[in-house]
């Protein structure tokens, strides 16, 4: 109880099974007592793309544009751009970050890529010595929570897909814990609009159970073993 949340939710439509999952993670989270707020990119329209626009004022460096410098540089002066300042505010006050998406291309959507690659900046996430078990986002909870197109045996180990883990690597293992941050079980929802209505409720169901005790829950072991095994 009183936990706060942070969910970044990328998708479109709100009436989408994405949009569901959402709605059941804001209510089921409010009941326990917890403060959540959500990022909805799509309706934030938020800028995915790493620019100059992300530094206020003068550059480090005006001859040659370096993203990575500059905004390190920009953040310890305070000069990020407003957007990004909200977003860190969101990340730095919350103990559980949830990403919520369909999976596109065996990725997240480029959207949220974009709030990956923009908000996680050197300083605020990480820094050259703190990384991994040492990032500054320590103490902090992870879960993605994701929709796919293909199907569970597609994306088993002997599957045409390959483990769906080794989807999860660049997201789990490259990002969150690179910060720092400890990483639940992935909740995945295999193949929404290819199953029957009664499947996808009971599919809701399940997402509403695992939120009533997930804070009992321990993290996964964040180790190359886990994805790889």
């Amino acid at each position: 109880p009183g936990k706060k949340v942070l969910i970044v939710y990328a998708h479109q439509e709100p009436k989408s099974f994405n949009g569901s999952l959402l709605k059941i993670a804001v209510e089921e989270l409010t009941k326990q007592g917890c403060s959540v707020t959500v990022s909805d990119l799509y309706a934030m329209q938020f800028e995915p793309r790493a620019t100059r626009n992300d530094i206020v004022g003068r550059l480090h460096n005006p001859e040659a544009f370096n993203y990575g410098v500059e905004t390190w540089e920009a953040y310890k002066r305070g000069g990020l751009s407003k957007d990004l300042v909200e977003e860190q505010k969101k990340v730095q006050e919350a103990d559980l970050l949830i990403f919520q998406f369909p999976l596109f291309w065996f990725n997240m959507p480029a959207i949220l890529k974009g709030w990956m690659d923009r908000v996680l900046v050197q300083g605020f996430a990480y820094d050259l010595s703190k990384v991994y078990d040492g990032g500054l986002l320590q103490d902090k909870l992870s879960l993605f929570s994701f929709t796919t197109g293909g199907s569970q045996e597609m994306y088993s180990k002997e599957g045409i897909s390959g483990d769906i883990r080794y989807v999860l690597w660049p997201m789990q293992h490259g990002i969150m814990h690179f910060c720092g941050v400890k990483v639940l079980e992935p909740h995945i929802c295999y193949a929404p609009e290819n199953v029957s209505e009664e499947k996808r409720k009971e599919m809701l169901t399940a997402w509403t159970q695992r939120l009533k005790t997930l804070w009992k829950e321990e993290p996964i072991d964040c180790s190359p073993e886990w994805y790889f095994k």
